[in-house]
């Protein structure tokens, strides 16, 4: 059975990638997730926050963008928390996981507004990192910028980190656009090699004993992947770059629909925190399994064999499937 896939370039041999996790802050993970089957490694973030803080510009960062962001500025780290968050020490990370592993190790780095901490995507090359994944964390809460500002500010984004490096770039990304398709195809067109669907915005919560605003982590389910899998399907047969699926990817099955509707890789971080790096061995036997009875031979035969461009009623990942779900409840089901 041929597991090899195509991602940014790279030929992998298969599509089980770790996506960027606490997990890859030790090389002995990494390699434990190699020996289990992980294909390339996606790099825990590298924040654009970090980077200004060490250059001591988080203070102005803060105050210029105070008025552009949801949340609060009390919500960001105080600087004295930044002082275990070395930059320079990422890329020491990745030249270590490059000498250790023999999968590509990609690198992550998180930011919004265009600025010097772009200039380490450069280093991250320099360091020996195979591909970037610019992952765009950025809420939208002033009502007085416009939707073309934000559109505008990610594909700036894109081209300043494309322009700075020679090796591929993805874009991670939420779905919160009104036109995602268009914003996609404009993605790729500012020279996005990959898109990866869809980041995880984690929300905040608030303590009721304290009457805090505190952040809230909650580890995904298999659930949560059916965002990414309509959007996939829909967007497959228009773009030609790579397609991660991210998010509420646990299982064989998980990984497989992924493919089916046209992703490239499956990337995934929760079920690796609940389970370890074994469960990549078993993800892999399943899927082999399933393609045995169904007759793949490959996972390139099976990569969006059912996207919008070739399953029988395209609609069906739009509005068809809703309006039926709706008119098929039966309040005698409900209990």
């Amino acid at each position: 059975m041929n597991l090899e896939t195509t991602y940014l370039g790279l030929r992998l041999k298969n599509p089980l990638v770790p996506s960027a996790s606490p997990i890859s802050s030790e090389v002995d993970n990494v390699k434990k997730l190699e020996d289990a089957g992980a294909s390339a490694v996606v790099m825990y973030s590298l924040f654009q926050e970090q980077i200004d803080s060490e250059n001591q510009a988080l203070d102005h960062f803060l105050n210029t963008s105070a008025e552009s962001y949801a949340e609060a500025t009390s919500y960001f780290p105080e600087p004295q928390e930044y002082h275990n968050l070395h930059a320079e020490d990422y890329l020491e990370q990745i030249s270590a996981l490059k000498n250790a592993v023999d999968i590509p190790i990609i690198a992550s780095i998180n930011g919004v507004s265009e600025g010097g901490w772009m200039s380490y995507s450069k280093k991250m090359e320099e360091a020996g990192a195979d591909a970037i994944e610019l992952n765009i964390y950025y809420i939208a809460g002033d009502p007085n910028l416009t939707s073309q500002d934000v559109e505008q500010m990610y594909i700036n984004d894109v081209k300043a980190v494309k322009q700075a490096v020679n090796i591929p770039v993805s874009v991670k990304l939420g779905p919160y656009f009104s036109s995602f398709g268009n914003m996609a195809v404009r993605l790729e067109e500012a020279g996005a090699d990959g898109l990866v669907l869809f980041n995880r915005f984690y929300q905040p919560d608030i303590d009721l004993d304290t009457l805090e605003v505190t952040p809230s982590l909650e580890l995904s389910s298999s659930f949560e992947k059916r965002l990414p899998l309509r959007w996939i399907a829909m967007l497959r047969p228009h773009l030609k770059g790579s397609l991660a699926a991210t998010t509420g990817i646990h299982t064989a099955k998980d990984v497989l629909k992924m493919l089916l509707v046209g992703a490239d890789i499956a990337m995934m971080a929760s079920v690796l925190l609940y389970s370890g790096p074994g469960i990549l061995k078993h993800i892999e036997k399943e899927m082999i399994q399933w393609m045995e009875e169904k007759e793949y031979n490959s996972v390139d035969e099976l990569k969006g064999a059912m996207s919008s461009a070739s399953v029988a009623d395209p609609s069906s990942f739009e509005r068809a499937n809703y309006i039926k779900i709706l008119q098929g409840f039966k309040m005698e089901d409900f209990k």
